[in-house]
C-alpha cells in the first residue's frame, strides 16, 4: 500500500510540483525586454466546467515601463548650425534653450552626419545611416543595401521599442523617412512613423513644409488645419500648431494613465527652407543684421569663447574662398541679404518659443523633475544651399528648376519676405556664419560645419551637475542608447521575430556625473554624397570637397575613392578642426584610411556616389508607374506626391475632363505644385482655364481662358500640351478644347525641368497648399460634379 502511496506521488505531485516550478520561473522571467513585443502574462489557477469550482484568478499582467522609468522629450531642429543659437555664442536668441542648459549638460561635441533622412535614420535607431538603408535623402535613393531608403526590420526604431515596453509614443513634425515611393494615401504605410512602432503621428512627409499652408498628416490621413470653414486661416502658423499638438497629447497621456510614462518626439521643420514667420516676430529683428555675416562670424566666435562654449585656444576656421563677401554686395543687395537673415532668426526664435510652451505644459502637469528632455538645435550643420550669394526667394524655383532672382524683385518684395507668398533661403554666407568656428557646411559630412551642432540634455531628477559643459565626443547614433540606459530597458535582441542589428551609439549617461570621464564613442565614420571622414580616439581624417554645398547638379567623379585628397587634424589640439597635419603625420593617415575603409565595409557605406539632384528622377527608383502612360483619376483622388505623379515634365501630355456643371460653376479640376512651380485646371466663373507656374515671379505665370462660360451641362475639357522638345525646360505650346472644339491657345515660354514642389501634391476636385496664381485660393473645391479626369502622356 505504501508503494503504491509512493507512486501515485511520482505520477501525480511530481509534474504538479514541477508544472508550479515552471509557473514560478516563467513569472520571474517575464518580461524578458530583450524579446518584443512582450506578451502578456497570467498566472492561471484551477479551472472547472463550473465557475464555482475554480480558483479566482490574476488578470493579465500587461508590459509596463519600469519602476521610475522618465517621461522623454525628444527635440530635433532643422539646419540649424552650432553658431546660431544665443546658447552657444550666436545671434539668435533662444531663452529655452539656454533655460536647459542652465538647469543641464550642454554638449559642445556632440555630431549628425551633415543631412536631414540620415540624421533622422540615425536618431530613431541608434544605428548608422547606412545600416538603417538611409545613406542620402529619400528622394535620391539607390538600389544599394546602404542607400534604398527602405529601413531594415532588424533595425527597429526607439518608438516601436519603448511602445513594446509599455511607454505612449509620438511624433511630431518633420519624417523625411519615408521611402519616396511609398509617400502617397494608397500607402504601403510600414515605414510610416506609426507603422515604425509610434503610436501616434502629427507632422509631414517631406523634406520641408510652408510654415502657413503645410501637407501634414494625422495617423495616415491627410488633414489640412490651415482651412476653416473652407477658407484659409490667415493667423495658422505651423510651429504653434505642432506644439499645440504635442501639449494636447502629453496632457491626454497623464490624464489618463499619470503613472504611464511618454515619448514625445518633436521635431519641426525649422530651420529648413522655406523661412517664414509670423510679422510680429520678424519685427523683432529689424535692422538688427545689417553688419552682415563677416561681422556676425567673428563676433559670434568671440562670444563663444567668452562663454566657454569652445576652448580659449581654439581657432577660427577660415572661410571658403567661393563663398560670398558682404563688401562685394550692393547697398541694395546688403540690404536684402540683412532681411533673409531676420527672417531666419525671427522662424528660429519663434520655434524655441513654442518648445517653451511644451516644456512648461510638462511643468504644469508636475512631470519636469522625471522628464529626460534631450534637446538637438541642427540635425547637420546650417544650409548653404544657396547659390547665387545674395539667398533665393524661392528653393524650388532658384535653385532646382533655374529661375533668376533679380534685385528689383527682391527689394520690391522685401516686405513679403517670411510670408506665404516666398520660400525663401538665406545667403551661404549667412548659413556659414551660423556655423561658427567651423568651416563648410550641410551635405559636407566630412568637415565639422557640417557635422558639428549644439546638444543639451537635460533630466532634473537626475542630473545635478547642471549648467555645465560636457566635451566628450557624441554622435547621434548615441541618443537611443542614452535613452533606453535612463529607461532601464535593455536594446531588444528580437523584434517581431526579427533578429536586431546591434547598437552603434553608446549611451551617454556615464558623462551625466563626469565632466571628464574617458568618452566611450572611440571611432566614428562620416559619408554623404562622397563627403567623408573618420574620427577615431580624437584623431579626425577626411576628404576635402570636391563640390560646394550649393552645387545641386555637381560633376560626378570617375572614382571617388581615389579623387579626393585626405586631410588630417588632430582634435585633441585642434577644436575647430584647422591646422591640416596630414603632411607631417602620413602613417597616422593611412590608419585612418584603412580604419574608414573597414567601417565602410561593416556599414554598408559602398559604393561611394557624388552625383545629388541628378539622382532624383523617379524612374530611378520602384514605382508602380514605369512604363504607364495613361493615368485616370476621380473627384478626391487627391495627395498624390511628385514620385507617383504622371511626369508632366520636359513631355508633351494631354488632360482630359468629363465633367458636368450647372451655369456659372467654377474650381479646381485638377492641380499639381503650386504657386512656386505648378499647372492647374480648372473652372474661373464657369471659364474653363489652364494655368502654368514656372515659378513665383509674375512673369513666369501663364494662363489660357475660354472667352466664354460653359453652359449648364456634360462637357469633356481637354488641354493639350505639345512640348517643343530639345532638352529640359524648353517651351510648349497649349491649346484649350471644350467638347472637341479649341477655345484658346497659347505659348508658355519655359517649363519646369526638374521638380514641381517638395510638398505640394496632385489633387483633382480641389487645391491645397498655395494656389498655381493669385487669382483663385485654395481649396478652390470644385462645385459641379467631375467623372473623371484622364492625363495621358505622349
Amino acid at each position: 500500500m505504501k508503494s503504491k502511496v509512493l507512486l501515485f506521488a511520482a505520477v501525480v505531485l511530481l509534474p504538479l510540483s514541477l508544472m508550479q516550478a515552471q509557473e514560478k520561473s516563467s513569472e520571474q522571467n517575464w518580461p524578458d525586454r530583450t524579446v518584443l513585443p512582450i506578451e502578456a502574462y497570467q498566472k492561471v489557477g484551477k479551472i472547472e466546467p463550473n465557475i464555482k469550482d475554480s480558483d479566482p484568478i490574476e488578470w493579465p499582467k500587461e508590459i509596463s515601463a519600469p519602476e521610475g522609468a522618465p517621461n522623454v522629450l525628444l527635440i530635433l531642429i532643422d539646419d540649424v548650425g552650432f553658431g546660431a543659437t544665443s546658447t552657444f555664442g550666436g545671434p539668435v536668441p533662444t531663452p529655452n534653450f539656454d533655460a536647459l542648459a542652465k538647469n543641464g549638460l550642454q554638449y559642445n561635441r556632440f555630431h549628425t552626419t551633415a543631412v536631414c533622412s540620415p540624421s533622422r535614420a540615425a536618431l530613431i535607431t541608434g544605428r548608422n545611416h547606412h545600416t538603417a538603408a538611409t545613406g542620402i535623402i529619400m528622394e535620391f535613393s539607390t538600389p544599394y543595401p546602404g542607400y534604398n531608403s527602405l529601413v531594415p526590420k532588424s533595425v527597429a526604431t526607439i518608438g516601436k521599442i519603448l511602445t513594446d515596453n509599455g511607454y505612449g509614443t509620438s511624433w511630431f513634425g518633420k519624417n523625411h523617412n519615408v521611402p519616396d515611393w511609398q509617400s502617397t494615401p494608397a500607402g504601403p504605410f510600414y515605414l510610416w512613423p506609426t507603422g515604425l512602432g509610434f503610436e501616434y503621428f502629427y507632422g509631414f512627409l517631406g523634406a520641408d513644409a510652408h510654415q502657413f499652408r503645410p501637407s501634414l498628416i494625422e495617423g495616415t490621413k491627410p488633414i489640412d488645419p490651415y482651412l476653416v470653414d473652407g477658407k484659409v486661416d490667415p493667423d495658422y502658423v505651423l510651429d504653434k500648431d505642432l506644439a499645440n499638438h504635442a501639449i494636447k497629447w502629453i496632457q491626454t497621456q497623464k490624464a489618463v494613465s499619470p503613472k504611464k510614462p511618454f515619448f514625445a518626439y518633436y521635431t519641426p521643420g525649422t530651420a529648413h527652407a522655406p523661412h517664414q514667420a509670423p510679422k510680429e516676430w520678424i519685427a523683432k529683428f529689424k535692422g538688427k543684421f545689417d553688419y552682415g555675416f563677416d561681422k556676425q562670424r567673428e563676433m559670434t566666435f568671440e562670444k563663444q569663447k567668452a562663454m566657454g562654449v569652445i576652448p580659449k585656444d581654439a581657432k577660427l576656421a577660415p572661410t571658403p574662398k567661393d563663398y560670398q563677401k558682404w563688401d562685394a554686395l550692393s547697398p541694395n543687395m546688403k540690404k536684402v541679404v540683412a532681411r533673409e537673415m531676420e527672417v531666419y532668426a525671427a522662424q528660429l526664435a519663434y520655434c524655441d518659443d513654442q518648445i517653451g510652451r511644451i516644456i512648461a505644459s510638462i511643468k504644469d502637469l508636475g512631470e519636469l523633475d522625471n522628464t529626460l528632455i534631450i534637446y538637438i538645435m541642427g540635425d547637420n550643420g546650417a544650409s548653404a544651399e544657396d547659390p547665387t550669394g545674395q539667398g533665393l526667394t524661392s528653393e524650388i524655383g532658384i535653385m532646382v528648376n533655374g529661375e533668376k532672382d533679380t534685385e528689383e524683385f527682391m527689394l520690391k518684395n522685401l516686405d513679403e519676405f517670411g510670408g506665404p507668398w516666398m520660400q525663401e533661403h538665406y545667403s551661404q554666407s549667412w548659413a556659414h556664419a551660423m556655423n561658427t568656428p567651423y568651416q563648410w557646411d550641410k551635405k559636407i559630412a566630412s568637415h565639422l560645419g557640417g557635422t558639428r551642432t549644439g546638444m543639451i540634455i537635460s533630466w532634473p531628477k537626475r542630473i545635478k551637475q547642471t549648467g555645465q559643459i560636457r566635451s566628450q565626443y557624441a554622435h547621434i547614433t548615441d541618443i537611443v542608447p542614452t535613452i533606453l540606459e535612463a529607461a532601464n530597458i535593455p536594446a531588444p535582441n528580437s523584434v517581431d521575430g526579427f533578429k536586431q542589428t546591434p547598437m552603434a551609439g553608446k549611451s551617454l549617461v556615464y558623462s551625466f556625473d563626469n565632466a571628464t570621464a574617458p568618452e566611450t564613442h572611440n571611432t566614428q565614420y562620416y559619408e554623404i554624397i562622397a563627403n567623408r571622414g573618420i574620427y577615431k580616439d580624437g584623431w579626425l581624417a577626411n576628404t576635402t570637397p570636391r563640390n560646394l554645398p550649393w552645387q545641386g547638379h555637381p560633376i560626378p567623379s570617375e572614382d571617388p575613392m581615389k579623387d579626393y585628397k585626405w586631410e588630417l587634424y588632430d582634435l585633441k589640439n585642434d577644436f575647430s578642426q584647422v591646422d591640416d597635419v596630414a603632411a607631417k603625420n602620413p602613417e597616422k593617415l593611412k590608419e585612418l584610411q584603412k580604419a574608414f575603409l573597414e567601417e565602410g565595409r561593416k556599414y554598408n557605406v559602398f559604393p561611394l556616389d557624388d552625383r545629388y539632384i541628378d539622382r532624383v528622377n523617379p524612374e530611378n527608383r520602384p514605382n508602380l508607374n514605369k512604363g504607364r502612360t495613361s493615368y485616370v483619376y476621380h473627384e478626391g483622388n487627391s495627395r498624390i506626391t511628385e514620385g507617383m505623379a504622371p511626369n508632366m515634365k520636359n513631355t508633351s501630355f494631354n488632360i482630359t475632363a468629363d465633367i458636368e456643371v450647372k451655369a456659372g460653376d467654377e474650381g479646381m479640376i485638377i492641380t499639381q505644385g503650386g504657386y512656386f512651380a505648378g499647372l492647374a485646371l480648372m473652372l474661373q466663373k464657369g471659364k474653363p482655364t489652364f494655368a502654368y507656374a514656372f515659378s513665383h515671379y509674375p512673369q513666369s505665370k501663364w494662363s489660357i481662358q475660354s472667352p466664354t462660360a460653359l453652359t449648364a451641362g456634360k462637357h469633356n475639357i481637354t488641354v493639350n500640351f505639345d512640348y517643343a522638345g530639345g532638352g529640359a525646360g524648353k517651351a510648349a505650346k497649349v491649346s484649350l478644347l471644350v467638347d472637341g472644339k479649341t477655345v484658346a491657345t497659347g505659348d508658355i515660354p519655359k517649363t519646369v525641368p526638374s521638380r514641381f514642389s517638395a510638398d505640394e501634391t496632385l489633387d483633382v476636385g480641389e487645391d491645397f497648399g498655395t494656389p498655381v496664381n493669385r487669382t483663385y485660393d485654395v481649396p478652390f473645391t470644385f462645385q459641379g460634379e467631375i467623372e473623371k479626369v484622364t492625363v495621358n502622356l505622349k
